[in-house]
């Protein structure tokens, strides 16, 4: 029988019950037999066994054929907004199953036992069955109290793996977009390079290039990245861009080495120094200077404002794409200051913790 086996009990009732449905019956049998066979009025041991016998019956009887309705009832009414109606039914249930088995059965034994040559009689009485509905009702509620929270907890854990799937939809899309992204100004910057220069330069900056984009594969997969490695992949894309701007562009490097382990989102100093280098002047007049240290747990990326006359053609990906990725990661975002001057970028610095708990981890 399947409804018996271990597995689909767990799954239509929520526990395995089989110690509760013992002890149950057992409790149900004691008091049937106390309020229909009162123990102390028997002549003997054996008419006491054969009382509790008797109820014992009934109690399995009416455990057994509930616990089935129960569960078909489950089956055909699973969704919360049924629960009124499954409820109201099995409700019903409990009051008809014990009164067809209580007047059935209570015939077919005493008719049995006087047959055995034991007196025996059976009558239906109400106010004796009454007290036996209502402990079913309340065993019955343990049942239903169970199986909603199990519910419930299911219907959580759903809806946050639903959300944590639509998060790391959005994560991996934001991701992609960089990385086409930076492709799209790297073969600009390229375009540049073989306009101006010697074509072994072209050949060098083809070689760092493709050593940069041996970086974005690598971590093609990762939320988070060590302010370390990221700055291994920033300082192969300035070497990039100095092919172009020579020292017309200045970095200052200013990391303390004990804020290397920190991590930022992969790729987002790199789309800085970019957006830094697209937006402003970068010239022997104008040189453009970008900062980057360390403050007060951000790591801040600084340049002085230049812009250029001519609008320049952009993707509208950088800091939009840098601030949505910490949005869906962590409570913490990016501060963005424009004082005329200077622009500054402050990215949090982060620890695995710090992600959001309904956020799928896809850190390697």
């Amino acid at each position: 029988m399947r409804l018996f086996n271990k597995e689909t009990r767990i799954q239509y009732l929520g526990f395995n019950d089989i110690w509760f449905s013992t002890i149950g019956i057992v409790i149900i049998s004691f008091i049937a037999n106390y309020l229909f066979n009162n123990p102390s009025e028997r002549e003997s041991i054996e008419l006491v066994l054969i009382g509790w016998f008797a109820s014992l019956a009934s109690a399995i009887c009416d455990w057994c054929i509930l616990r089935y309705i129960s569960i078909s009832l489950r089956k055909k009414y699973p969704d919360f907004k049924d629960d009124a109606k499954r409820i109201t039914l099995l409700f019903f249930a409990i009051i008809c199953v014990i009164l067809i088995v209580d007047v059935t059965m209570g015939f077919l034994l005493a008719n049995f036992f006087t047959f055995l040559g034991y007196p025996s009689s059976h009558m239906l009485i109400l106010k004796v069955v009454l007290p036996i509905i209502l402990i079913v009702i309340m065993i019955m509620s343990i049942y239903e109290a169970i199986y909603y929270n199990i519910r419930l907890k299911k219907s959580i854990r759903e809806e946050e793996q639903t959300k944590q799937a639509m998060i790391q939809t959005q994560l991996d899309t934001l991701r992609n977009q960089a990385q086409p992204h930076f492709l799209f100004n790297s073969l600009n910057t390229l375009r540049d390079i073989i306009d101006h220069d010697p074509r072994e330069n072209a050949k060098d900056f083809v070689d760092n290039l493709s050593s940069v984009y041996r970086f974005i594969l690598e971590s093609g997969n990762t939320n988070l990245i060590a302010i370390e490695k990221e700055l291994k992949f920033a300082k192969a894309y300035v070497y990039v861009q100095s092919e172009r701007f020579g020292d017309n562009l200045q970095i200052n490097w200013n990391i303390p080495e004990d804020k290397l382990a920190a991590m930022i989102a992969p790729m987002s100093l790199q789309l800085l120094i970019e957006n830094a280098i697209k937006h402003n002047i970068v010239s022997r007049d104008e040189p453009l200077t970008i900062t980057i240290t360390v403050k007060d747990d951000f790591l801040v990326v600084q340049n002085n404002i230049q812009v250029k006359s001519t609008k320049v053609h952009s993707t509208k990906i950088g800091l939009k794409n840098i601030e949505q990725r910490y949005a869906l990661i962590s409570s913490r975002l990016p501060k963005i200051m424009n004082d005329g001057n200077q622009f500054t970028v402050s990215l949090p610095l982060l620890k695995l913790s710090d992600q959001k708990k309904n956020y799928a981890n896809t850190n390697y």
